[in-house]
């Protein structure tokens, strides 16, 4: 399964349980992996606009976790946690992800920023235990999210 939306690629790898995101940002490496690590400016972008996020732990260094919350007004709708991995800035940063609703799909997300003709070309690789959850995920409006969050990270990074 391939979805483009905008400039977003969202795809399903026929080879092995993994989904491929790429993305490219007007901006500089060292500021989109700024944004992608630092909870205050993550917490304005990440995620659906309808949503908002709440942080409860973000320790965005090698070794550390977070941990944060989606809100619609006064609802949870989703909870999500994991630890970073590796966080070499500003060229790749390696983090669990686990959805509260399926604690026993957890995905290893490897996300490299590369500059490109000026532009910053994001691609994240998560890779899940089974093609069944990985083909949940890509089945869960997870696009929604990601092309809705990339769009408010363009309008951030401005």
């Amino acid at each position: 399964m391939t979805t483009k939306t905008r400039e977003t690629t969202i795809e399903g790898l026929a080879d092995r349980p993994a989904v491929r995101i790429v993305r490219d940002f007007a901006a500089t490496p060292d500021l989109v992996f700024r944004a992608w690590t630092d909870h205050d400016l993550a917490a304005r972008w990440l995620g659906p606009k309808d949503l908002d996020m709440r942080i409860h732990t973000w320790d965005a260094r090698t070794g550390g976790s977070y941990h944060y919350t989606m809100w619609r007004g006064a609802e949870q709708v989703a909870e999500f946690y994991g630890s970073f991995h590796e966080v070499r800035t500003p060229s790749r940063l390696v983090q669990t992800f686990t959805y509260l609703g399926m604690p026993d799909d957890v995905s290893l997300e490897i996300n490299t920023f590369e500059a490109i003709d000026g532009l910053t070309r994001v691609t994240s690789l998560s890779l899940y235990e089974t093609y069944e959850a990985r083909d949940a995920m890509l089945s869960s409006g997870m696009e929604i999210g990601v092309v809705e969050g990339y769009a408010a990270l363009d309008e951030l990074l401005r």
